[in-house]
């Protein structure tokens, strides 16, 4: 029978606020390396010279292609046994790190890659006409446009992080799945727990969802320019739009 009060006593337990926490740190640098490793490759996907693109599409193919709980396994279990001499370093946090980090990277190489092919091929050229160099012009005016298209999937691809970190269980990470898991098994109670790591996930791409908006918003070149009153309005300016803030127009802000 489903318990209730087993939910309730690990809803806000310090138990799962550790879990989220780690859920939380996990993501955050394993989505962090992934943007940069992605910004790379997708530099080196573009180039024009096959020693730094195939390699780069080679690695896109290999970990878009293979699963990561695969790619995890390898590392935690498959190189220890090739190479010995790693198993020290391959602690269970170190094999999700890199697994998640890669893995993410060739997700973003495609992303950024589509953003930077976005921006119209004559912004580069006017870039070169000014006497730019091609990082300068790339860092100072194609990657600042492509910013704009890049952002809403690679906030999308860090809401699928958060929940994507329910992998690290398979090999004894106490995220919120592993926690879930884990103490569940006790008392035979992994549903109930697992409805509470639920709620968590929840409340983490929630809050991420209002955070993703907010920046999109501050993105968007397109915001609508607000009319702000510098005086407090009273009732005939209300009603009639009459008075001195209505007289003087308002002041314009644009948000910016």
């Amino acid at each position: 029978m489903f318990r209730w009060d087993i939910v309730w006593q690990f809803l806000f337990s310090s138990i799962f606020f550790s879990a989220a926490w780690t859920t939380l740190w996990i993501s955050v640098v394993a989505q962090t390396s992934g943007v940069i490793i992605g910004l790379f490759l997708a530099l080196m996907r573009m180039s024009r010279f096959p020693l730094l693109s195939w390699p780069a599409r080679g690695y896109i193919w290999f970990f878009r292609g293979s699963p990561l709980l695969v790619q995890i396994y390898i590392l935690f279990e498959g190189i220890p046994h090739v190479f010995p001499n790693l198993t020290q370093f391959l602690t269970p946090y170190v094999c999700v790190l890199i697994a998640f980090s890669f893995n993410e990277g060739a997700y973003m190489a495609e992303i950024i890659r589509a953003g930077v092919t976005s921006v119209d091929a004559g912004q580069m050229e006017a870039a070169k006409s000014l006497g730019m160099r091609y990082s300068v012009a790339m860092r100072r005016v194609i990657l600042p446009q492509a910013a704009r298209v890049v952002i809403p999937p690679l906030g999308n691809e860090f809401n699928n992080m958060l929940k994507t970190t329910s992998l690290a269980s398979v090999i004894g990470i106490l995220d919120l799945t592993g926690t879930a898991q884990i103490d569940g098994s006790q008392d035979f109670v992994i549903f109930e727990l697992l409805i509470v790591a639920t709620f968590y996930y929840l409340i983490l791409t929630t809050l991420w969802g209002y955070i993703q908006s907010w920046i999109e918003n501050r993105l968007d070149p397109n915001r609508t320019i607000k009319v702000e009153l510098t005086d407090k309005k009273g009732w005939t300016e209300r009603m009639l739009g009459i008075g001195p803030s209505a007289r003087s127009g308002g002041t314009l802000v644009s948000g910016r």
